[in-house]
C-alpha cells in the first residue's frame, strides 16, 4: 500500500535515534513536508539541495553513469541521510539521526523501504 509523504516521514521517525525528516524539492530547494525537531528544516532543505546539485554536477562533469542512491554525512553527534526519490525526479528525503542512539544500517534500510512505498 502506498504511503503519503507525511506517512512516510512519520514512519521514519519510528526508528531509534530519529530526530527529524523532510521531503525536499531539489529543483527549487523548497521543503515540501517535514516532521520532528532539532533544526531549522527549511534552511537544511535549501542547504542540502546544494549538496545534491553539486554531486549531480560533478558526476556529469566526470561522465559518470548512474544515479545517486544516497548521500551520507557523518557529523560528531548526528547522521544525515539524503536519498533521492527514485520514482519522482527532483525530490529527495532528508533524514537526521542522533548518532549515539541510531543504527546507521537500519536507518538506511528504513529510508529505502519507505521511499519505495511512497505515493507523491
Amino acid at each position: 500500500m502506498a504511503m503519503t509523504p507525511k506517512e512516510l516521514l512519520n514512519q521514519l521517525m519510528q526508528t531509534e535515534g530519529a530526530m527529524c525528516a523532510a521531503l525536499v524539492d531539489y529543483n527549487s530547494g523548497m521543503l515540501l513536508e517535514s516532521v520532528g525537531s532539532g533544526m531549522d528544516l527549511e534552511l537544511a532543505a535549501a542547504g542540502n539541495t546544494e549538496v545534491v546539485r553539486a554531486k549531480m554536477k560533478t558526476m556529469k562533469s566526470l561522465g559518470m553513469q548512474g544515479t545517486i542512491e544516497d548521500i551520507l554525512i557523518t557529523l560528531t553527534h548526528q547522521y544525515h541521510i539524503i536519498r533521492p526519490v527514485e520514482k519522482h525526479d527532483g525530490l529527495f528525503i532528508y533524514y537526521v539521526l542522533d548518532r549515539s542512539r541510531a543504527n546507521l544500517a537500519m536507518a538506511r534500510r528504513k529510508v529505502l523501504e519507505a521511499e519505495s512505498q511512497t505515493a507523491i
